[in-house]
């Protein structure tokens, strides 16, 4: 948020990608204050996953930068994303189906865990130590999302909307400052889209996070952000707040194809 005093948690400044002759963003700059939801919408094709995948470090940027905290995270490797402070959910879930529904959570600790396959194999007292620390975090996060009745359920056994709440699980598992939601409403029927947008809120409230939220969605993303940016064809065409950019021209256009009223 432009307006915003004060650092922001993460900033986006003139990031551009190019996939061959596709240019997949051009020049995308933003801001998201630390403790908001700052929602991404776009039509399809408009760049939304692609700067997601830049800011988890899956895809180069050709120019700009990206800071968390004022950390560029073009200078952090992939695996540090996490241990940084960047948690993520994926439009199309990427969970381990013959795995329990607590081990799929502690794999989202790992960023967090001590010591490595030797000193876990050996149970040496500091692996011992971490893994009991994990298992409670995981634990405490089930608790959260309602999710203890289910803990030690395979997860291919459970219903879509139930796997949500479980990668969004692994997702904090990472302790997350920033936290990259990609269609969590995807798939859901409408009484399930209702929950997942006040599980969004208190989670927010009660593990201060910040959230960036892509989602087709329009009510549930105008309902949750706090700030909206718009793409369309890699570009940055509106930001501000919901109500002001649901009806600014730009958009109409990019969703419709014609003028706004």
């Amino acid at each position: 948020m432009e307006a915003e005093a004060g650092q922001p948690l993460l900033r986006v400044h003139d990031v551009a990608v190019r996939f061959g002759g596709i240019v997949a963003l051009d020049g995308v700059s933003f801001d998201v204050p630390p403790g908001r939801i700052v929602g991404l919408i776009g039509p399809n094709g408009a760049g939304k996953t692609t700067l997601f995948n830049c800011i988890s470090r899956l895809y180069p940027c050709e120019r700009g930068t990206i800071e968390l905290d004022g950390v560029s995270l073009l200078d952090v490797p992939r695996h540090g994303v996490a241990r940084l402070g960047i948690g993520r959910t994926f439009q199309n879930l990427a969970l381990f189906g013959t795995m329990s529904v607590l081990d799929n959570v502690m794999v989202g600790r790992h960023c967090r865990m001590r010591g490595g396959f030797l000193a876990n194999a050996l149970r040496l007292p500091f692996a011992v130590r971490s893994d009991r620390e994990s298992r409670r975090m995981a634990e405490r996060l089930l608790a959260l999302l309602g999710l203890e009745r289910v803990a030690h359920t395979r997860v291919a056994e459970l219903p879509f909307g139930t796997q949500k709440r479980v990668e969004l699980g692994r997702a904090l598992a990472a302790e997350p400052r920033l936290l990259l939601l990609d269609e969590p409403a995807s798939g859901l029927n409408h009484e399930e889209v209702g929950a997942i947008g006040e599980l969004i809120r208190r989670l927010r409230a009660e593990l201060e996070l910040t959230v960036l939220l892509v989602e087709h969605h329009m009510q549930l993303l105008m309902s949750l952000s706090d700030w909206v940016v718009a793409l369309n064809f890699g570009k940055r065409i509106a930001q501000g707040s919901p109500a002001e950019v649901r009806s600014h021209p730009e958009l109409v256009r990019a969703y419709l194809g014609t003028h706004a009223a």
